[in-house]
């Protein structure tokens, strides 16, 4: 497109992150370049500026500024290989008509940015069908492993987005933790802020934050030295889980950013893992997925002489929701 155009948000749209219509509507749009459109003031809501979380609504109209260049082809993506699909598709855990779930090993991006060439999101059109491309529904870090869900159309990535963000989705994470926490299971109930700008943002428990909430259970201890904790997410903040194990009084083990302490000799990496998640299928019914412990955390297992035994009290799903 080569003039401005004004569109219309849908009513099937409203409640839609900004963002994410532009993926609906202009999936070549990279996030990137949709950040620098948002930051000059060339996409507009309302004729007011927006940031890319802003919530639609009915009726809104989006001014899209001309779009020709932007998505040209850039350096920062560049075209798929077929090493890359294959990796993509070695990461499937479950595959049908309307979603995908992965298997996202440590140390991968989900999304692009600054300095970021290789990423999930860029290599999500190796799994188009019938010419939709797959789109994001959630986030995770770039350290951490596990579970990430993906739509197949845009039907699907509307319905899952909307559980998502009405909380409907039980996620479960795996983590060691350095030394052990004073109580062996319970909620860390702390606020939390952002903190830096973008490439160095963190947060921090500050009671002007915002509402966070994480319930834990203690799976095993490696005496006073580490812990073995499952934690499911009662909301979902940035950095939320590693936040709160430094408020709990134990950082994650291998968490560079928050832990300042580490334990000398330990195995390389995040243990954090996205271990389990429970949702509404698009089509109907609830979709329970489990995903194998990352090469990392399989490593932090053995370095602390762990077993890695789903079937001990705390380590699913199911013990939380007899909690």
């Amino acid at each position: 497109m080569s003039e401005v155009e004004l569109r219309t948000v849908a009513a099937s749209e409203a409640e839609l992150r900004l963002d994410r219509w532009f993926r609906r509507h202009f999936p070549a749009l990279n996030h990137g370049r949709l950040q620098k459109l948002l930051r000059t003031g060339q996409v507009r809501v309302d004729g007011r500026r927006a940031q890319a979380d802003a919530r639609l609504a009915a009726g809104q109209t989006i001014r899209v500024p001309p779009l020709a260049a932007a998505l040209a082809p850039s350096k920062m993506q560049p075209a798929i290989d077929r090493n890359d699909a294959a990796f993509l598709r070695s990461l499937i855990l479950v595959e049908d008509r309307s979603l995908i779930v992965l298997n996202k090993p440590e140390g991968l991006a989900v999304q692009g940015g600054t300095g970021t060439r290789r990423h999930i999101d860029g290599m999500l059109a190796a799994l188009a069908s019938d010419g939709e491309r797959p789109r994001l529904v959630h986030r995770l870090d770039r350290d951490t492993s596990g579970l990430l869900v993906v739509a197949r159309t845009a039907e699907a990535a509307a319905k899952l987005t909307r559980a998502f963000r009405q909380h409907k989705v039980d996620k479960l994470y795996w983590a060691l933790v350095i030394g052990r926490p004073a109580l062996a299971a319970g909620i860390i109930d702390q606020r939390l802020a952002k903190q830096g700008g973008a490439g160095r943002e963190r947060v921090a428990a500050d009671e002007e934050g915002r509402f966070a909430r994480t319930a834990y259970q203690t799976v095993g201890r490696a005496g006073r030295v580490a812990s073995w904790l499952a934690m499911k997410p009662l909301t979902g903040r940035t950095h939320q889980l590693r936040a709160h194990c430094v408020v709990l009084g134990t950082p994650i083990l291998g968490d560079r950013k928050y832990g300042e302490q580490q334990l000398a000799g330990a195995p390389e990496g995040l243990m954090l893992h996205a271990r389990e998640i429970r949702l509404p299928h698009p089509d109907g019914g609830v979709l329970a997925v489990t995903a194998p412990p990352s090469k990392t955390l399989r490593a932090g297992f053995s370095w602390l002489g762990f077993e890695s035994d789903a079937s001990l009290p705390g380590a699913t799903l199911a013990d939380f929701d007899l909690a």
